[in-house]
């Protein structure tokens, strides 16, 4: 084997093994952002339904008041 090709070859392999590296990093992260974002939707998911009740419960109550009161509730424009 010539000399060029020697070079060539160890060249292709630490270039591989640098990109497995790289690989074996981006997956790691993958994983960890995956159950960062589940222990954040555990977190919010309680809050989130709190705001949807109470948006509901806020569209039935505004839908039950007759066209004029809800400007006056607010006050003088």
């Amino acid at each position: 084997m010539t000399t060029p090709a020697a070079v060539w070859i160890i060249v292709g392999l630490v270039s591989t093994l640098a990109v497995a590296v790289v690989l074996v990093g981006l997956v790691r992260h993958v994983f960890l952002l995956g159950r960062t974002l589940r222990r954040f939707q555990e977190e919010v998911q309680p809050i989130a339904e709190d705001i949807a009740v109470g948006r509901e419960r806020a569209s039935s109550r505004a839908a039950s008041l007759p066209t004029g009161a809800a400007r006056s509730a607010r006050g003088p424009s």
